[in-house]
């Protein structure tokens, strides 16, 4: 069971991607109540990309929950630079919430390392910083695990540093495939019990490589232009890829790379 206050534009999606891989999505942001479900979940996932100051009270109480509760906690700072507000929000909770896993974009994981980038909004926008430095930066600053999606997609725990170079360029057109990402990754630090610093490392791994698999086979077949296309065929790889699937993966590409 997944715990994710996310945003609005994105909600069903996460919501229905996680069922797809078999977790259970639990989507709530009421102030209320989100301190409760720590005590029955088995990872929280804090989108702020549509943040507002009620969110952002449920957000560092459902946070605060979760680490009293020993639960994995993944925080997907969504324009963390794009506003002073949205600066403000992601300083707050990584003051008051320890982070399993942060992650974000190029632009966004800038941002927190105070790396000059040139952000869109919440898109990644442009720089000349190396991307793995920044990750890793970031890593060791808050002590936690650092995913950067993007053309290669970087994974670290500040030591450690893995790359995947197996995506593609049309997760770009789906808004909120990185908000679904973040979810996934939740779910799988989410099945640990009382993992080791490398087996939290080792799950976001999987969970990155499940994730840009899903998304090569579901831009396979159809026009480049039918986005809503990818999202359906997206959500249905992902509720259908398995072992079977990687290896014959893995052998075609090792076919094409020799």
């Amino acid at each position: 069971m997944v715990h994710t206050i996310t945003n609005l534009v994105v909600a069903n999606d996460s919501a229905n991607g996680l069922l797809a891989i078999g977790a259970s999505p639990f989507m709530s942001n009421t102030v209320r109540e989100v301190a409760e479900i720590q005590t029955f979940n088995h990872a929280l996932v804090l989108n702020m990309g549509t943040i507002n100051d009620e969110q952002l009270e449920a957000m560092l109480l459902a946070g605060k929950a979760a680490n009293q509760n020993n639960k994995p906690v993944v925080i997907d700072p969504v324009g963390a630079g794009a506003t002073q507000y949205r600066k403000q929000v992601i300083q707050e909770l990584l003051e008051e919430i320890k982070p399993t896993l942060i992650r974000g974009n190029a632009g966004e994981l800038a941002s927190l390392a105070n790396v000059a980038w040139q952000a869109k909004g919440v898109d990644a926008g442009v720089g000349s910083a190396d991307v793995q430095s920044i990750a890793e930066i970031v890593a060791r600053k808050y002590e936690c695990l650092v995913f950067i999606s993007g053309e290669t997609d970087i994974m670290t725990n500040g030591s450690k540093t893995y790359l995947n170079h197996h995506g593609t360029p049309h997760f770009t057109s789906m808004t909120g495939s990185g908000c679904l990402l973040s979810c996934v990754c939740g779910a799988y630090l989410g099945v640990l019990d009382d993992p080791s610093a490398d087996e939290l490392l080792d799950a976001i791994i999987v969970a990155g490589t499940l994730y840009s698999l899903a998304g090569r086979l579901a831009a396979k077949d159809f026009n480049d232009r039918q986005i809503g296309t990818f999202r359906k065929n997206l959500l249905d790889q992902l509720s259908v890829i398995d072992a079977q699937t990687l290896r014959a993966f893995n052998r075609e590409w090792s076919e094409h790379h020799e």
